[in-house]
């Protein structure tokens, strides 16, 4: 007869987690640890703290779930497609293969849209989210500024199962998903959009992401945008002209060293006012524009 295996102290486990995540060159071993038990567990990060300075112990059960979670973040899994959720602002949203996962530093470029669709003059402002991915742009838009109806395109089969699902998981009322080619999106509502906001595919082709989780994790479709990285961006600068009414605004995602060049596609192609805004960390992160 063989005797069941001990319970593992939490403490021991996060230290044994942290030490392995660290080894693997994950940036925050010490927050993934905690994240990862608080996922096994079925609490939050505060949970697992407290739980681990009371003495508790993991089950044999849950320690060797962590275990498994541990080993594939070592890899460099992205953390959000082991828990299956991604924070974006006040939202959770639902993530995994396929689509990519929203950035902290999408949240300004968020906020900048949602800045401006407060400001419309119309008391039932319009807003287009293209390429909305797993929904985040749209759906904050949507939940943070009730008054607006939001439109949302996605032309990934692969991402669009996500979106989906975000969408009806949000359920708000004034949001609207459609699958269809970003250039060819909501003729219906041509000159009548108060923001036209995307975060594109911005890295140049033989660009190589940094990160081993966008690397190897996010989907080229979402990362790569041509010679330059900016060849959606020429597609959107051209379809936000189309839908925005005139003192409409496009707010566009892009990398850290491109907001000379798209403030130069935006003015080229008519826009006016073209101006980048860093992220939190102060680096130039969005540009926005309006329509004359």
């Amino acid at each position: 007869m063989t005797s069941a295996s001990p319970a593992m102290p939490l403490a021991e486990a996060l230290r044994l987690a942290v030490d392995r995540l660290a080894a693997a060159g994950v940036p925050d071993p010490s927050v993934d640890a905690e994240l990862l038990v608080a996922f096994v567990l079925g609490t939050g990060r505060g949970g697992v703290q407290a739980a681990a300075i009371r003495g508790d112990a993991l089950s044999p059960d849950d320690a060797e779930r962590l275990d498994g979670l541990v080993a594939r973040r070592a890899t460099r899994e992205p953390l959000q497609h082991l828990t299956g959720t991604a924070p974006f602002r006040h939202l959770e949203l639902r993530v995994g293969p396929g689509v990519f996962v929203p950035r902290p530093e999408t949240e300004v470029v968020a906020q900048l849209a949602i800045d401006a669709l407060r400001a419309a003059a119309s008391p039932s402002p319009i807003a287009v989210d293209l390429g909305t991915g797993s929904g985040a742009i749209a759906l904050a838009m949507a939940t943070e500024v009730p008054h607006a109806e939001v439109y949302a395109a996605e032309n990934s089969v692969e991402a669009f199962v996500w979106t989906k699902e975000n969408f009806a998981h949000v359920a708000a009322g004034n949001a609207h998903l459609a699958f269809i080619d970003l250039a060819h999106a909501f003729p219906e509502l041509d000159g009548t959009v108060s923001v036209v906001a995307s975060n594109p595919p911005y890295v140049p082709d033989a660009a190589i992401p940094r990160d081993p989780e966008v690397r190897f994790f996010d989907p080229p479709a979402a990362l790569y945008g041509g010679e330059d990285g900016l060849d959606v961006v020429r597609i959107l600068s051209g379809v936000g002209l189309r839908l925005a009414h005139p003192g409409g605004m496009i707010v566009l995602e892009h990398g850290e060293w491109q907001g000379e060049a798209i403030r130069g596609i935006l003015e080229a192609d008519g826009w006016r006012a073209a101006a980048t805004h860093p992220d939190l960390t102060m680096r130039d992160r969005a540009t926005t524009a309006l329509r004359p």
